[in-house]
């Protein structure tokens, strides 16, 4: 058991975070764990690097001292697991909200994948998607994408990412293509300049699921602090001439902490004690 003076002297502790829970949930159930073991009423506590809900993964839990170390942790290269799906968006980049306009995809081939992924490497400008919390005239974006407010803008930064593979690749399940847009009646553009489709009312998908006749890539990205995943998604479907969302992402590393060295929150309770 470790003793309330290491505690305090300060412990990074490794949380693989389940998918729908938010970064700020998992450490108030640390935070209940680390009350309960010690029977502690007050400590400090903080996570390095948030993850959006519908991601999993490391997630990075300073108690103690160790929170002095939570800028220095927030630094380190992230290496991130997920899924790209093709010939859609939606606002939010990812399956937090509903598809809002079809591309065309039957284009995509893994080769045209690999070859736009290279575009990717090295350091790249990006856009944070509005539904974040980055701060804008101190506010956070998703404070103005939840009022709509289409007079705020995000300046693009530059962001490293060191390493970008496409993984597999697998085509839409061709039983569902009579879902497709032209099937209900919307003519989809044909080429991949052309304009986006709006989601027909017969066409909407529901919210957090994949419409099975889109193709989609799973990746692995090596990058530095500050890289949205939601962005480099929208980023990519634009850059191979169709639309792209997030419907999977996990954080494998952060700096030297790896996933293999994350706890369950079930495990916590009897790594503390």
């Amino acid at each position: 058991m470790f003793s309330i003076e290491q505690l305090q002297a300060g412990l990074v502790l490794p949380i693989d975070k389940p998918r729908q829970w938010t970064s700020f949930q998992v450490v108030n159930k640390v935070k209940a764990i680390v009350r309960n073991v010690y029977g502690l009423k007050k400590f400090k506590i903080g996570h390095a690097g948030t993850l959006d809900p519908l991601a999993t993964g490391l997630l990075l839990v300073c108690l103690g001292k160790a929170t002095k170390r939570i800028a220095e942790l927030q630094d380190g290269d992230k290496v991130y697991t997920g899924t790209f799906v093709f010939g859609a968006t939606t606002p939010c980049f990812d399956l937090e909200q509903a598809i809002d306009y079809h591309y065309p995809y039957k284009h995509i081939t893994p080769t045209l994948l690999e070859q736009t992924s290279r575009r990717f490497v090295g350091t790249i400008l990006q856009v944070p998607p509005m539904f974040s919390a980055v701060k804008i005239d101190g506010q956070r974006a998703y404070e103005y994408a939840r009022r709509d407010d289409p007079s705020i803008t995000i300046q693009p930064k530059a962001v490293e990412v060191y390493g970008f593979d496409i993984t597999s690749f697998r085509e839409g399940d061709p039983n569902h293509t009579e879902d497709s847009p032209a099937e209900v009646g919307t003519q989809c553009a044909t080429k991949p300049s052309d304009a986006p489709v709006k989601a027909p009312h017969l066409y909407d998908n529901p919210q957090g699921e994949v419409p099975p006749h889109l193709p989609q890539a799973d990746f692995r990205i090596h990058c530095g602090k500050g890289t949205y995943i939601r962005s480099l998604a929208r980023d990519f479907g634009e850059a191979i001439g169709s639309g792209a969302f997030l419907s999977a992402l996990r954080r494998e590393q952060v700096g030297q902490y790896h996933i293999e060295q994350a706890l369950q929150l079930d495990q916590v309770a009897s790594f503390l004690s």
